[in-house]
């Protein structure tokens, strides 16, 4: 996985700014390339380290989803029911 990294930079380091947005664009485009068997062989390639790495990124990304959909969903108005005081 590492030099399949070091690939990339080297590739695109030139061609693009390394803002977040080129680098989630770079990124979704490579995993669009890849099938599960191919995703797999990277993965079994992995050390400990950085599969451990792979899993917490993925773990503190995904609580960060559900915790900002939680807030949205906290922040929509509560429905009420439209009462005629007069």
């Amino acid at each position: 996985m590492v030099k399949l990294i070091e690939d990339l930079y080297n590739l695109y380091r030139n061609k693009l700014t390394g803002d977040e947005e080129d680098i989630d664009m770079l990124a979704f485009a490579v995993l669009e390339q890849l099938d599960r068997k191919e995703i797999m062989n990277l993965l079994d390639d992995m050390d400990d380290q950085e599969l451990n790495n792979l899993l917490g990124l993925y773990i503190i990304e995904s609580l960060k989803g559900k915790f900002a959909q939680d807030e949205l969903e906290d922040t929509k108005p509560a429905h009420f029911h439209h009462r005629n005081i007069h």
